[in-house]
């Protein structure tokens, strides 16, 4: 078993830095705003990565709260942080040892609390992670029930089982981990025999919670009020998919094992169980004013069974990984986004679109690469061709009904780091022999702010990445002010967003004839055409051009709409308007 210790900062670093200045009617906006999430932009904050407030190589919720005016300006509506709790940090915080604490790695409490106020008085609001189908193995329930050695009780609060063979040698049954390898370990006991098996679906070190245990399901509504009180405006529920595993733990038969991820029906994926969980927390969260949201992130085999997660009685929203994982490709996005509006309107829950996250390759890179490849990709493939591609994908992200999902740093067009030193990489799945290659480093590299600077102003000491040369290009710093950067890209777009009367929220949209390759529907007097194909294409002029995701067209307003014809370049979107 791992037995890091919880990583520490220095107290006397944690200076406080000045607040930032706050936007006095943000606030009331807000709080008035209703169905906020139905069309809100919700931006990712992966806080290790994201701005380093002491110089210890580490972001940290300082660092963030100083970002908070960017976020602002930039234009989303929420921001969700990815996990800050204590934790040994052997999968980036995914390994939970107190849910209740902030890891000093990442500050305190009363840090967490300056932010959440701060973001507020901003008009942002704050959705933080919750993992709850595992802990750390050093969260005191597992390392209670080690450590008590057979028939502790503590053992039934996660999966405990005797391993098969003559002595009990082999794992419980066939399934994997994620990560690659078995999804058990074995546990030495206290006189120094080896024991009983545990499930990890993930790492070693994040054994998975057995939520048939009355005490799990207490102790998280128990969690679930805590954030709330201090005043979170929501939870993105880790693995939301995961909690509930098929009655005896059956073996996987002959299951595709790249398929983990959902994309086929697993015993400990999807169970219908999940389902009661979630409408005992929306009741909680129903009690709570400011409308406050859960977001499942359930990895399903189709957007169908996704739906299920967000019926009227449980969560509010769920990712949409089809989406995500779809190619470049008109006929395949035309499809996803069919179903997926389609699978939503039943339910009445908005379709949530996102095209990057901390575990997947950035779209900039996925998109600079052949088809086909998948969201796991380690070559940097065209990078011109990756970014122009990135950007009109964005554009139709951001015409779609519903709400969209930014990760950090796609706002500057960053691309993956696909050449880090085997020294420097984190992730667990590269210390698997059969898992998924570590590639999630590569997204997670920390953003850069500034052209110049040890660490392009994500802080003082460094980072605990390298960053590329490029980078500095890519900063913030590089792209503010410039006309045609992918920066001023996003800002202008998520404007329009919110001005523009035929954006965001709802869910129904009218497709309108196009040429093989372009996809082209209409949202009231709102138009957007987007030319998957390399080559130009001549399309309808659809009134006034709102923005281009590449080279300028013609945005002459024509005497009546739909009249004269407009030169589309490749790989590139256009937003027009007859208002």
């Amino acid at each position: 078993m791992n037995s890091t210790p919880l990583r520490t900062k220095d107290a006397m670093s944690q200076q406080p830095s000045a607040a930032p200045a706050p936007a006095p009617s943000a606030a009331t906006a807000v709080a008035k705003r209703r169905d906020w999430w139905r069309d809100a932009v919700i931006y990712q904050v992966y806080p290790r990565s994201f701005a380093d407030s002491d110089g210890d190589g580490m972001g940290d919720l300082e660092g963030v709260r100083s970002r908070l005016p960017y976020l602002q300006g930039l234009g989303v509506d929420a921001v969700w942080l990815s996990p800050f709790y204590a934790s040994p940090q052997a999968d980036a915080g995914y390994d939970v040892a107190d849910y209740r604490a902030v890891d000093p790695m990442f500050g305190t409490l009363l840090d967490a609390d300056a932010l959440i106020r701060d973001a507020r008085e901003l008009g942002l609001r704050i959705i933080v992670d919750l993992v709850p189908n595992h802990s750390s193995d050093q969260h005191e329930w597992f390392k209670r029930a080690v450590a008590e050695g057979p028939g502790s009780p503590l053992r039934d609060r996660y999966h405990f089982r005797s391993g098969q063979g003559e002595n009990g040698e082999l794992p419980p049954n066939n399934w994997e981990s994620i990560f690659g390898g078995p999804a058990w370990t074995r546990v030495t006991e206290p006189d120094g025999s080896p024991g009983a098996w545990y499930l990890h679906l993930f790492a070693p070190e994040q054994p998975d919670f057995n939520w048939e245990h009355p005490a799990v399901g207490d102790e998280f509504r128990s969690i679930l009020r805590f954030w709330l009180d201090i005043g979170v405006d929501g939870f993105r529920i880790d693995v939301a998919h995961g909690l509930v595993k098929a009655p005896g733990l059956p073996d996987l038969g002959a299951h595709d094992q790249l398929k983990l991820l959902g994309n086929d029906v697993m015993p400990f994926f999807d169970q219908d169980g999940v389902h009661e969980i979630y409408r005992e927390w929306r009741l909680i969260l129903d009690e709570y004013s400011g409308e406050r949201i859960f977001v499942a992130e359930a990895w399903t085999p189709t957007v169908e069974r996704t739906a299920n997660y967000v019926r009227p009685d449980e969560l509010h929203q769920a990712f949409n990984f089809q989406y995500l994982s779809t190619d470049w490709d008109a006929d395949e996005l035309r499809t996803v986004i069919d179903r997926t509006l389609e699978a939503m309107r039943p339910v009445g829950a908005p379709a949530t679109w996102v095209l990057s996250n901390h575990d997947v390759t950035r779209h900039a890179t996925r998109f600079a690469n052949p088809p086909g490849l998948g969201t796991q990709i380690r070559t940097a493939g065209d990078r011109e061709l990756g970014l122009r591609r990135a950007r009109a994908a964005t554009l139709l992200m951001l015409a779609l009904p519903g709400s969209a999902y930014v990760y950090q740093g796609e706002e500057l067009g960053l691309p993956d780091v696909v050449d880090l030193p085997d020294e420097v990489r984190q992730d667990p799945a590269y210390f698997r022999g059969a898992g998924q290659d570590g590639f999630r480093d590569g997204c997670r590299v920390p953003i850069p702010w500034t052209r110049e600077g040890s660490s392009y102003g994500f802080g003082d000491g460094g980072s605990w990445l390298p960053q590329p040369p490029v980078w500095g290009e890519l900063s913030v710093q590089a792209q503010e002010g410039t006309a045609g950067s992918t920066l001023e890209l996003y800002r202008s777009a998520l404007t329009l967003r919110r001005t523009t009367p035929d954006l965001g929220a709802g869910d129904t949209l009218d497709w309108l004839p196009s040429p093989t390759g372009v996809l082209a529907f209409r949202r009231g007097a709102f138009t957007c055409v987007t030319n998957t194909t390399p080559e130009p294409t001549t399309t309808p002029t659809y009134g006034r051009v709102l923005l281009t995701s590449g080279e300028t067209v013609d945005s002459a307003e024509p005497a009546e709409p739909d009249a004269g014809e407009t030169s589309l370049p490749g790989d590139t979107t256009v937003w027009w308007t007859t208002d």
